[in-house]
Formats: structure tokens, sequence, C-alpha cells
């Protein structure tokens, strides 16, 4: 069952993990390997990558893409090559990472590369049966390309980012923006790293607006920041794959990839979680974060007094 993966998965279980995944694979009848469309006749199915020519795509989200890229370098490892096929906002942060031979923008089409196996780049760590240290890369495991990005202030403010909404996938994931203008205390300065927010919305929280459609540059502004507050979006996965230190807003429900309690999540060791407690209750979210935010406040204000 999808919770039984679900569970293993949030307890840091991998090896029961994959076990279910491989019961999955012998449950499925698919056609036979070599015949169909190209694109569909070097499908994974669960043989061994040990010495393959690999495409790894990338189908899903651009968070998804990011959070499992950690993946590709112990892929790359045991494959012959690695060739990744991914969204092409992402193009310039993987170009040059580990373990990637080629990387070439997603399309509607067939690939249009030599290959041997093509897999989901979600299906990659059941794929090289990975193990928790494989998982737990530490702080940082993204680089990015060089970019001039102009300092964000000359004050001496805290300064910190705010991501709010998000894309059509589960809408309880959003916070309204009008919670957030709690967290304009003194000594903070607030900036909006949300695309698409509206001049209404960054006057009702108080922000500066910062946001950017360029990942890259994105990546440099969420460098710049003293602190990163987000709900669960791509902005997440890039600010923990950066090491960058985040707190992120997850609704009661939440995704399988985050523990469904606690402040700590092994995928990213830089962020820090704030759930709510009853659904649809994002007050008391936002306020636990203020008096954060304060604590946080103070606790510089004491070290410089020292």
């Amino acid at each position: 069952m999808a919770s039984d993966w679900v569970q293993a998965i949030r307890a840091g279980d991998f090896a029961r993990a994959w076990a279910i995944n491989d019961r999955d694979l012998l449950e499925v009848t698919p056609p036979p390997k070599h015949t169909g469309p190209r694109h569909l006749q070097r499908i994974w199915r669960g043989e061994d990558l040990k010495n393959k020519h690999v495409l790894v795509r990338c189908y899903h989200g651009l968070g998804d893409t990011i959070q499992f890229l950690r993946f590709i370098r112990p892929l790359r490892q045991i494959a012959r090559s690695v060739t990744l096929w991914c969204q092409p906002e992402l193009l310039p942060l993987v170009e040059s990472a580990p373990g990637i031979d080629r990387a070439f923008p997603l399309h509607d089409g067939v690939p249009e590369v030599d290959f041997e196996v093509d897999i989901e780049i979600m299906e990659v760590p059941h794929a090289i049966r990975a193990r928790r240290d494989q998982v737990e890369v530490g702080a940082s495991y993204l680089a990015l390309p060089p970019t001039v990005v102009p300092p964000l202030r000359e004050e001496q403010n805290l300064a910190v980012g705010l991501v709010w909404k998000v894309g059509e996938w589960d809408k309880r994931r959003e916070v309204p923006a009008a919670l957030l203008s709690g967290l304009a205390v003194p000594g903070v300065t607030l900036y909006s790293v949300q695309r698409g927010a509206s001049p209404e919305e960054l006057a009702a929280i108080g922000a500066l607006e910062i946001s950017t459609p360029d990942i890259a540059t994105l990546g440099h502004r969420l460098r710049q920041l003293d602190l990163l507050v987000c709900v669960d979006t791509m902005v997440a996965h890039l600010a923990g794959a950066l090491g960058c230190e985040t707190w992120v807003l997850l609704h009661a429900e939440c995704d399988w990839r985050w523990p469904q309690s606690g402040a700590h999540s092994f995928w990213y060791p830089s962020l820090r979680l704030f759930h709510q407690k009853k659904p649809g209750d994002w007050g008391t979210v936002t306020s636990e974060v203020r008096c954060a935010l304060r604590s946080r406040l103070e606790v510089g204000q004491a070290r410089v007094a020292r």
C-alpha cells in the first residue's frame, strides 16, 4: 500500500521502502520491453544499472528534481554514463553537477540521445538502493553558476525572505499573505521572493520585492538572505539544496517527504519545520514563526553585545 511506503520513507527505513517498490514492480505486467514507441522501449523495470548508459528524465516538479539530484552522483558511480533530461529552467544548475555527463532540456518528444535505460529521477534512489547516508548528504549539494546580483541593502536589519503561494497542485500549502505581516518586527526587513506577488500583497505584508523567474539568480538571492520563511514549494528545496537557513510552513496533512511532526528533516539539515496542528489554521503557525523570529533576533543581539 502507498501508506506503507510513505511510513517507511518518513521513518528513514529505506530498505523497507525499496522492498515495497520491488513488490509493486512485480505486480505490474508491462508490455514487452523493446516494442512500441522508442521512448517506451527502454523504461527501467528493476534491472541493474551497472555499466549502463542511463537517461534520467525529470517529469515531475522542479522541487522534485532538485530534491533527487543528490542521487545522481551515486548513480554515476555504477553507471557508464548519466544523461539528465530535465526542465529547461534547471539547466544552469545541473549542467556542471557532479555525476552528470550531459544535460539537455525536457520536451514532449523522444530524447535525441543514445541510451540503454530510461529512468525517472524519483526512481533513482530505488534503483541504486540508496542508503541513509546517500540521503543525508549534508548542508549543501548544489552549486550555482556565477551571476552578478545586486546587494540587498546597506542596513543592518535581519534580511528575511518570504514565499507564501504555490502552484495549482494542493492549494492547502498556501498561506494568506496578510498573515505574514506579523513577521515585520523591529530589526527585520522582509523581502518577497514570491513570483507573481501582487502590489496589494506586498503592501499588506510590508515586503520589498526581489523575486526573479531565473532560478540561478534566485539561488544567489536566497544566499543573500539571513533567513527564508516559505511554504512547501520549489523554493524550499532550492534553499535546502544550497544549505540556506529556511523555515518551512507545512499544512496538517503534509507531503510524504516531510515528517508529520517535529522540526527537522533528514533531507535538508538547514530547514526548520513548522506544522499546522489543525487543518487550515495558519494563524497559529505564523504566530509560532513570529515568536521564533523574535527569539532569533534576541540571540543575535546577545552575541553582538558580548
